[in-house]
């Protein structure tokens, strides 16, 4: 049975474009309570309560519903036709997006286009994206999955560089500094 789950207030100023939620956020209905959220919350350096925000942080995954698992257990692709129905929708009813935070490869194909060399080399031009004169800004992330944690260990500039202007442009957009 279909449960959509998304987050979001029109007074919203961060986007997280996220790829699906996982069979947890299906179970409870609360995106991201599991270990990649806790790691997505670290990223941006907010507590639960501001990340749940939806005045602040509008959730709004490419598939709004759990795709269900494929044969190794992990997670289907989010389904094609609910980004192509709802996506524009929804985004049009957050006027206020100042920062969209694109959470692997499906959100950054939607958003940017499809890019020669795939994720890797998406986020590696973080700078680039990210300073691109367009509003709101865009910047790409990889999924805060612990599948990833050796994509992280592999590009420590990720967490030296690209993380410290995530956290400041978070905590200026949340009113913090």
């Amino acid at each position: 049975m279909p449960r959509p789950i998304v987050q979001g207030s029109s007074r919203a100023r961060i986007c997280i474009a996220s790829q699906a939620p996982g069979n947890r956020a299906f179970q409870s209905g609360i995106p991201f309570q599991d270990p990649s959220g806790k790691r997505l919350r670290e990223w941006l350096g907010l507590d639960e309560p501001a990340f749940y925000d939806p005045d602040l942080i509008a959730i709004v995954p490419m598939g709004a519903c759990f795709p269900g698992h494929d044969a190794k257990g992990g997670d289907l692709p989010p389904r094609r036709e609910c980004a192509e129905t709802w996506r524009e929708p929804l985004l049009a009813g957050l006027p206020n997006l100042e920062l969209v935070l694109l959470i692997g490869q499906y959100a950054q194909a939607w958003h940017l286009g499809r890019r020669p060399g795939g994720l890797t080399e998406t986020v590696a031009r973080w700078r680039e994206i990210f300073s691109e004169s367009r509003r709101p800004r865009l910047l790409p992330l990889p999924h805060p999955s612990w599948r990833n944690t050796p994509w992280l260990k592999k590009h420590p500039w990720f967490e030296a560089e690209l993380l410290p202007v995530l956290r400041e442009e978070v905590a200026r957009l949340a009113g913090r500094t």
